[in-house]
């Protein structure tokens, strides 16, 4: 299947799947993930559509965290709590006014996406605001793709701009990407 393919089945077995109940559990294996790391500064998503939602670490887990902006084919990152406003593809974002932080501020960045492989590497919706972001960021951030279990395929198609996420959370614990060292 090609990318296009991937996206449209991806996002089929999402909608069937107990996202609720996923992210839960999820946010338990981040939550010693993150301790275990001493991560202080945190990037969170802002879940949209069946997507597994991060926002209950803040609940769990003593830190600071950001959320992204879009801006045009980038992401900005600013703290919370903020006034959000909802973009056009139907997220929730940091208003245009609240104040931005420089990226090597953070710590770790979770990352969504509707599949992983073990490498690490995503499929997205094909916009590549994540793949232009990931680059940016400084060797030390902590890159941990939220993925349900059903999603982590054998292997995804990948360019060579496409950056993988170092770790993996799923509902069965975080484990290191391939060819990354925990």
């Amino acid at each position: 299947m090609d990318k296009a393919e991937l996206r449209r089945w991806a996002k089929e077995v999402r909608k069937n799947l107990p996202t609720g109940t996923l992210s839960q559990e999820v946010t338990q294996h981040l939550t010693g993930f993150l301790q275990e790391h001493r991560a202080r500064h945190i990037l969170l998503y802002s879940a949209f559509g069946s997507e597994l939602d991060p926002a209950a670490l803040q609940r769990l887990y003593p830190a600071a965290y950001y959320l992204p902006r879009a801006r045009t084919h980038q992401l900005e990152v600013h703290p919370l709590p903020c006034r959000l406003v909802k973009h056009r593809y139907g997220f929730w974002e940091p208003a245009p006014e609240t104040p931005k932080v420089a990226l090597e501020v953070l710590d770790a960045v979770l990352v969504p996406g509707l599949a992983f492989d073990p490498w690490g590497h995503r499929l997205g919706y094909g916009q590549g605001f994540y793949d232009r972001f990931l680059a940016q960021l400084p060797p030390r951030t902590l890159t941990v793709g939220l993925v349900a279990e059903a999603l982590v395929l054998p292997e995804l198609p990948h360019d060579p701009w496409d950056v993988p996420v170092r770790f993996l959370a799923t509902e069965q614990g975080v484990r290191p990407a391939r060819g990354f060292a925990p």
